[in-house]
């Protein structure tokens, strides 16, 4: 943990005390991947931490504030997602490695803060403009340099001029984040993750450049 963590009264917290924190929010992590966020109480967390609901109040408002900050790091995790799409070749079998990588990396991305998506997606389809923003910086930090790479392409020919790139980059991040959120789903209709992924590489790859991939 870097720079200077406060409790909720403003005092900097010694090296027990961030140590106690980020055990309140391991244990909040854990509780989220197995029980719904609105039935998680301080008590539970405090208890699972081994440490009393004071303790828990002296570095967070409530479950939500602790939710948030759990949240807030993973959207910084998050941001590792640009370095999928940023300064990436869309010509040829460059384009066709690009679609794969950016499916994967979202689909692991989702998969590996499953249980904190979930909340902020509920939070966000609710109207907080707290986990809507973080919502929209995971998604819009990917959707700007796919909008990138389209004009790009669109300046030397390769892809028709009445293709709108912000939206049809919106579009291509939107369709990932759904079916990396519904992935356990695609089970139930007899689609493994090995038939999944080629599949949506295969509609980025078309939604980017217009074409087929190069064999």
């Amino acid at each position: 943990m870097t720079g200077q963590v406060r409790t909720v009264d403003g005092r900097v917290a010694g090296r027990r005390g961030q140590a106690t924190r980020q055990k309140l929010l391991d244990c909040l992590s854990e509780m989220l991947s197995s029980s719904p966020y609105r039935d998680v109480k301080v008590i539970d967390v405090a208890r699972k931490a081994g440490t009393s609901p004071a303790t828990f109040y002296q570095y967070f408002p409530d479950v939500e504030g602790a939710v948030l900050e759990i949240a807030e790091e993973m959207a910084k995790d998050g941001a590792g997602l640009t370095e999928l799409v940023s300064d990436r070749s869309w010509v040829g079998k460059a384009a066709k490695q690009a679609s794969e990588e950016l499916v994967e990396g979202f689909l692991d991305f989702w998969r590996r803060h499953d249980a904190i998506l979930r909340v902020v997606d509920l939070g966000a389809a609710e109207g907080d403009k707290r986990f809507y923003k973080i919502r929209m910086r995971i998604l819009g930090s990917v959707t700007g340099s796919l909008t990138d790479a389209v004009k790009e392409l669109q300046a030397k020919g390769r892809v028709d001029k009445d293709v709108n790139p912000a939206a049809m980059a919106g579009a291509l991040v939107t369709m990932l984040a759904s079916v990396a959120s519904h992935q356990k789903g695609f089970q139930t209709w007899g689609v493994k993750q090995a038939e999944l992924r080629p599949n949506l590489a295969l509609l980025v790859h078309l939604g980017i450049t217009g074409k087929k991939p190069a064999k």
